[in-house]
């Protein structure tokens, strides 16, 4: 069965479900979608053909609709899910079938069972289809859809959390109308707060997503500033250079996230300083060896990105060209050894890109080819070329006049067209090595005018012999003549730039610009809108003027052709198709209109007797009827295919013949400058005639200047020959130079170490100075101090001398009182005796007694005095004691503070 046979029966299908939603029609309609999955995608999205269209639109509008089946709907889903598989092809979907919004109404509607198989998938698809894609708010179900990813995404779901924030992070990024419709919500400080929790997330895709957000929503406000600052934004970089160098599948994701931030001065500046920043990026470039066009694309990108940003362009010089100090990559392989091999990979891996053939590697090619333009433009821009991009470029030229060949103008227009952006780009950055002198040595000894004179010529076959009414006036910047007409302008800037170095390349670069064929882009380019375009012409029509076959004439013409062009279709932009506008005498235009009017009555009439004819019958069989249809539907795609070329035609037509009037103006312009040509051609010829006499009587004497010359010769070889012996000695003297260059330098930088360290120095001894006047006024102050002391000194051993002469004198009397105390004693001891003796004249002496005992008692009140004056005398003996010991340690210690002091 082939495909159109297949598509008409998936429409019929679709059409019968429509009528009746029965479980029979839905098995059918699943049964061929299954079927039509196999075919290649590109044969289902052709925007030209009627049939493919209308399949997908059904199949889209039924997707939709919420009365469609959940495992038919799911069918169709998968199905459009396997048709976005480029970015043309999501592009298509998105804009011309509105699946975006149509995905979003099928989740609005299981908004209640969002961990359902078909939400994850409409997730799953929505993530793919808004990769890198604007999506506006006025598509359907648009704010139901961020309601739906804001509450799932709070909600904690672990299996709903990675697509949901997937596509967010697609919705917010480079969109400021999403991002300004997120900020305006109510609950969008929550929102905040779980993303922000979900940093911490064990899953890095996750944590990715979220950066990614949190960077398009809060880059410039607190909360942004807060997440990105400098303690931060270290750890953000690592995790960022983890994911791409491992290869994870949010490889793009992070790549992106990295290109936002860069947008940020501040954290452009983080990143210059960035100790980690030329071991990533060596790592980085190593990924350039994978085969996966994508992959390497996604590198390049970012590369391209930090290329804008000045302070990391030079690292990326550095890591590129310069690569010693980086780690070796184990990734890759070497492009070659002897000179090359000195290059290490991270250089290597953007060669390798350049010579690369896998296929869909074309947009790689061309992104190399701008970094290596933005890396060699700052390289050979400083003041002194290092011997490495020297090097570089030796092995770098070779493959880059590979890409200059190929080009054949017998394929086809899409092949001639990447074919001539490639050579845009080479001779570019031909054109960057060109503006130093040793590169542009090195590119003369490798471009020959052969290979120049080749280029120009296929590339003029293909601006105006190929195909010549498209190159007659301006057209878009995608078009072949357009693309064509600016890599040969290039290449003609390359032959100027190396014409004096490069032999007969003066005689190719002259002859090509008297070549008639060199108007075409010459006009275009001078009424381009592109600055880099119309300098470009302008400095080659400043070289072709003074030549004497330059046809200014005709470029003239033709740059009026092209502005009368640009005004038509300013004019036809409003009404495309206006067939009044143009001649009814045409013949053409005549028949075109009378076949249009007779073909929409045709297929009017048509459709009124298939209507009547089917309103006839009263009870049709279901099979004459599918069959009827069947056959007048195909005829009715017939008559609009046709008319569709018809209408195509009466276009074309048009603008043909009002080229054509352009080209006859031009044709009879051309006619007169050929016959002006031919007279003075003759004119030429009588006056070559009369000058070949007088050079026969000119070349007697010029042979006797060649004798004469061959002995100036022989003397030049002598003096050569000396020269060389000059120039080696010359050559001893340079290294000679370098190496006291070095040592010089070597000198300066000992010196500004020693300046610094003697500024350190004098800073110290500044400081150790104040130190010193301090210590000297709290010198004078303890001397003081310690005067005082030695006077209160002195003062205090004057009193504890008056004090022990006290205490001398109470130990005196002590001792005084201790003996009448023990006369005492012996007193009362011999009245004791006395007592017993006298017991028995007790009566008698009564009077005696009581008289011993009065000055008993009175002497034993004078002994307690005598105990208690001693006790205080006891104990202000041992306060002058303590005192004194006291006075001995201050002294002993104030004698150690002095010693020291001294010293």
């Amino acid at each position: 069965m082939d495909m159109t046979t297949r598509l008409k029966c998936l429409l019929m299908a679709i059409q019968q479900y429509t009528d009746s939603r029965t479980a029979t029609n839905a098995a059918k309609l699943q049964k061929q979608v299954e079927g039509i999955s196999t075919l290649p995608p590109e044969q289902l999205l052709t925007p030209g053909q009627a049939l493919p269209t209308e399949c997908v639109s059904g199949l889209v509008d039924l997707a939709g609709n919420p009365n469609t089946s959940p495992a038919l709907t799911s069918c169709i889903v998968s199905l459009l899910e396997q048709l976005a598989s480029d970015g043309e092809s999501r592009a298509l979907l998105h804009s011309s079938y509105s699946l975006t919004s149509t995905l979003a109404s099928i989740i609005h509607c299981h908004s209640v069972t969002p961990a359902e198989p078909l939400v994850l998938q409409c997730l799953r698809v929505l993530q793919k289809l808004t990769y890198n894609t604007r999506v506006f708010q006025s598509i359907s179900y648009f704010h139901e859809l961020i309601s739906f990813l804001m509450v799932n995404i709070q909600s904690l779901n672990d299996e709903l959390i990675t697509p949901c924030l997937g596509l967010m992070a697609n919705l917010c990024r480079d969109n400021h109308s999403v991002q300004s419709y997120i900020k305006s919500l109510e609950n969008v400080k929550p929102f905040y707060r779980t993303l922000i929790n979900f940093l911490a997330h064990s899953s890095m895709t996750v944590v990715v997503f979220t950066l990614s957000i949190l960077a398009s929503l809060t880059m410039n406000e607190k909360v942004g500033e807060k997440l990105f600052d400098a303690k931060n934004i270290h750890q953000t970089f690592q995790l960022v250079f983890n994911l791409v160098v491992n290869g994870t599948d949010t490889c793009k994701y992070a790549v992106d996230l990295l290109v936002d931030l860069l947008k940020s001065v501040k954290i452009a500046d983080y990143l210059t300083r960035y100790k980690h920043f030329s071991v990533c990026v060596s790592k980085v470039l190593g990924l350039l060896h994978s085969k996966d066009p994508e992959s390497a694309a996604k590198v390049l990108e970012l590369l391209l990105s930090m290329c804008r940003i000045s302070g990391l362009r030079s690292l990326l010089c550095e890591v590129v060209f310069k690569p010693a100090a980086a780690p070796k990559l184990r990734t890759g392989r070497k492009l070659g050894q002897g000179p090359d091999a000195e290059v290490k990979e991270s250089g290597a891996a953007l060669v390798q890109c350049l010579s690369s053939s896998v296929e869909g590697a074309e947009a790689r090619t061309l992104q190399a080819l701008q970094l290596l333009h933005e890396l060699l433009e700052e390289a050979l821009g400083a003041d002194a070329v290092a011997d490495c991009v020297l090097r570089y470029v030796e092995m770098l030229l070779p493959v880059l006049l590979d890409l200059l060949k190929g080009l054949d103008s017998a394929e086809g227009d899409a092949q001639l067209q990447k074919h001539c952006t490639r050579i845009t780009h080479v001779t570019s950055l031909l054109l960057v090595l060109c503006a130093e002198d040793s590169t542009r040595t090195a590119v003369s000894r490798q471009v020959s005018a052969t290979l120049c004179l080749a280029q120009v010529e296929e590339l003029l076959a293909c601006c105006y012999n190929n195909s010549p009414l498209s190159c007659v006036g301006p057209q878009s910047d995608n078009s072949l003549s357009q693309v064509s007409s600016e890599a040969l302008l290039k290449t003609l800037e390359l032959m100027s730039k190396l014409r004096q170095q490069v032999k007969d390349m003066v005689t190719s670069f002259y002859k090509m610009l008297q070549d008639q064929r060199i108007v075409t882009p010459l006009s275009l380019a001078l009424t381009s809108h592109h600055r880099d375009s119309v300098q470009t012409a302008l400095s080659l029509l400043f070289e072709a003027t003074p030549l004497p076959e330059f046809p200014a004439l005709i470029l003239g013409e033709c740059i009026a052709a092209n502005n009368a062009y640009r005004q038509r279709e300013a004019e036809l932009s409003v009404k495309r198709v206006a067939v009044q506008e143009f001649p009814s005498t045409r013949v053409n235009s005549s028949a075109l209109d009378s076949s249009t009017s007779s073909m929409h009555k045709t297929v009017s009439g048509l459709a009124d007797k298939m209507q009547n004819g089917l309103a006839l019958q009263e009870k049709p069989r279901d099979s004459l009827v599918s069959e009827v249809i069947n056959v007048y539907e195909q005829k009715l795609s017939a008559f609009e295919s046709k008319e569709s070329r018809l209408q195509d035609l009466l276009e074309a037509k048009a603008l043909a013949l009002s080229q054509a009037d352009r080209l006859i103006a031009q044709f009879r312009v051309q006619q007169a400058q050929a016959e002006a040509e031919a007279r003075k051609l003759g004119c030429l010829l009588k006056g070559a005639e009369h000058r070949r006499e007088e050079l026969q009587c000119e070349l007697g004497n010029q042979v006797l200047e060649v004798d004469r010359c061959k002995s100036d010769i022989e003397e030049l070889l002598k003096h050569n020959s000396r020269l060389q012996q000059d120039s080696e000695e010359h050559q001893t003297l340079k290294g000679a130079y370098n190496t006291l260059l070095n040592r010089l330098n070597e000198s300066e930088r000992t010196l500004k170490e020693l300046q610094a360290a003697h500024i350190a120095l004098t800073k110290q001894n500044d400081s150790l100075k104040k130190n010193q006047e301090t210590l000297q006024l709290n010198n004078d102050r303890m001397v003081a101090l310690v005067e005082e002391r030695d006077k209160e000194i002195k003062s205090l051993h004057l009193d504890l001398q008056q004090k022990d002469s006290d205490i001398a004198d109470l130990r005196s009397e002590l001792l005084a009182e201790g003996l009448r105390l023990k006369e005492k004693e012996q007193e009362r001891r011999d009245l004791e005796e006395t007592v017993d003796v006298l017991r028995k004249e007790l009566d008698k002496t009564q009077q005696a007694r009581k008289d011993a005992s009065i000055k008993a008692s009175s002497l034993e009140q004078q002994r307690s005095q005598l105990e208690l004056k001693l006790k205080q005398k006891e104990d202000e003996l041992n306060k002058h004691s303590s005192m004194i010991a006291m006075i001995h340690s201050l002294s002993s210690g104030k004698m150690k503070n002095d010693s020291n002091v001294s010293l």
